[in-house]
């Protein structure tokens, strides 16, 4: 069996993680590291979070933590068989191993087991699948560590039944198809065939366990592959999205945006025609407000608002910020530059700082404008000078400006 012994994993041995194996230990309940953290530790990765997986019940461990005085942190994971306890500082979530004994395509009933093999069974994809005794050694029942050398996106066991289990597990494949495979297209045709078939059963998933799979789909690799495949074997229409999305204008942006870190939603107006795309996605996927209102903005802006010719391209967004009277206005340009693909205009804009207007009513008093009225119109005369100048006037010549009107 392979050991592991990455300076990644031996860096997890804090002393929250000692005292936590001791105790298991004692008691002669077995505890491994699973799914995720053992994908990115066998990659070279430090992992986010840490799950573990034991063979001892919510009940055992409860007694087992209590007795020792170790405070548990009450949430609502105990009827899935996860118990969370804080030692040192630090959080450790630990899952009785379990055997899924009813599904619905959304979530399970399950039983406790013993059974690793069991448990490995019911995860959804091989590089998911595997366990990490605390003495690094791998156990993985589905060829999970091969997969992920060979850079091999696999569902445990049958494409199908895994998917009809949770049929969410369709996005997962493609997100970590986007993570962890070399190039576009290396799928195995029986995987895509039962993506296909099952498709429909994404329209009981709700919109937010959607959308948090979907943003990580925009934001990694294969991004524009994954997306027209979501076309082709029909699930784009049960995640929000149109059913004529233009493929042609995400495959350009795709390509723009590819070192600019966009937001995902940026990636994703690209595959929309016109704002009732950006409401139906909504409806769809209950996406924030920040989110729906960048992806009308770059609908309504992204043809007009470009970069103008001449020697000074960045003039257009620079005006349209000055005039806006809406609030970060300036991030959701960022987010447009990135979608023209303008890198090097975006590094100025995020250089530029707005400038401030430097004449004020106080100043026209002076001057002897008595009326609001008139103070009014002088103020907007005086910004429509400025901004000619490209916003370089001072409040000297702006005033003699005043003078001539």
């Amino acid at each position: 069996a392979m050991r592991l012994q990455a300076p990644q994993f031996q860096a997890l041995f804090t002393p929250g993680l000692r005292s936590v194996a001791e105790l298991f230990e004692k008691k002669n309940y077995e505890l491994r590291i699973a799914g995720g953290a053992v994908r990115d530790l066998l990659s070279g990765v430090t992992p986010q979070d840490i799950d573990f997986a034991t063979t001892a019940t919510p009940a055992e461990m409860k007694e087992m933590f209590t007795a020792a005085g170790v405070r548990l942190i009450n949430n609502k994971g105990e009827k899935h068989g996860t118990i969370t306890a804080r030692l040192h500082e630090q959080n450790f979530e630990i899952t009785t191993l379990r055997i899924d004994v009813v599904t619905d395509g959304r979530h399970a009933e399950v039983e406790f087991t013993t059974d690793w093999h069991k448990d490995a069974e019911r995860r959804d994809l091989t590089v998911n699948s595997m366990f990490l005794g605390l003495d690094g050694t791998l156990y993985d029942f589905f060829n999970g560590y091969e997969d992920l050398k060979n850079k091999k996106i696999r569902f445990v066991g049958k494409a199908a039944e895994r998917i009809q289990e949770d049929y969410l597990r369709i996005l997962r494949y493609f997100r970590f198809y986007g993570r962890i495979a070399e190039k576009p297209g290396d799928h195995e045709p029986n995987t895509l065939q039962a993506i296909k078939e099952n498709a429909r059963g994404l329209a009981g998933i709700s919109g937010e366990r959607i959308w948090v799979e979907l943003k990580k789909i925009l934001l990694g690799s294969h991004v524009n592959h994954l997306v027209q495949l979501m076309y082709e074997l029909d699930i784009a229409q049960y995640i929000g999205l149109p059913l004529d999305g233009n493929l042609e204008e995400f495959s350009r942006v795709t390509k723009n945006i590819q070192n600019l870190s966009p937001k995902p939603m940026t990636v994703l107006t690209s595959l929309f025609k016109g704002k009732d795309d950006v409401t139906n996605l909504d409806l769809r996927l209950k996406i924030s407000k920040e989110e729906k209102n960048l992806g009308l903005f770059l609908v309504k802006h992204r043809q007009e608002l470009t970069k103008a010719s001449g020697p000074e391209p960045l003039r257009p967004y620079q005006d349209f910020l000055m005039d806006s009277r809406e609030a970060n206005t300036n991030s959701k340009i960022f987010e447009l530059l990135k979608y023209q693909g303008e890198e090097q205009l975006l590094k100025e804009m995020q250089e530029w700082t707005v400038p401030s207007f430097p004449v004020s009513g106080h100043d026209l008093r002076k001057m002897g404008v008595s009326s609001g009225k008139e103070i009014g119109t002088a103020l907007q005369q005086l910004r429509d000078e400025w901004k000619k100048s490209g916003y370089h006037m001072d409040k000297e010549e702006l005033l003699s400006c005043l003078k001539k009107l």
